[in-house]
């Protein structure tokens, strides 16, 4: 068991996929996928604090760094992009892992990272 801590799972993808290529019946399935995810993380004790799915990249307004003009799409020209996220507090980050399994096999790309608590800041 690790200590408890926040994380948040980025959820990476082909976003075009999910709208171009997948018919209603598949995207349902998938859909019904990250239900039973979210539905497990609260039976094995995880907490889900927040997160969302988000639009199509070409919604994305982006800013260089340093700043500059701000411009339509995404900042990276990827076909991987991330589609959404989940914010989590957990002590078992291997079930949490595990878990997240289930969302990668379905296609998904999985990053899970801890959140900077104010005292790793602080130090």
């Amino acid at each position: 068991m690790n200590p408890t801590r926040e994380y948040v799972i980025l959820i990476l993808g082909d976003a075009d996929r999910w709208w171009t290529q997948m018919s209603d019946q598949e995207r349902a399935a998938g859909y019904a996928v990250y239900g039973r995810f979210s539905q497990q993380l609260i039976e094995r004790g995880h907490e889900i604090i927040g997160g969302a799915e988000l639009h199509h990249t070409e919604t994305a307004r982006s800013i260089p760094a340093g700043g500059g003009p701000v411009t339509d799409g995404p900042f990276a020209e990827s076909v991987e992009q991330v589609g959404g996220f989940f914010h989590v507090r957990s002590g078992d980050l291997d079930d949490l892992m595990e878990l997240c399994q289930q969302l990668a096999e379905i296609g998904e790309g999985i990053e899970v990272r801890p959140v900077v608590t104010d005292a790793e800041r602080a130090g």
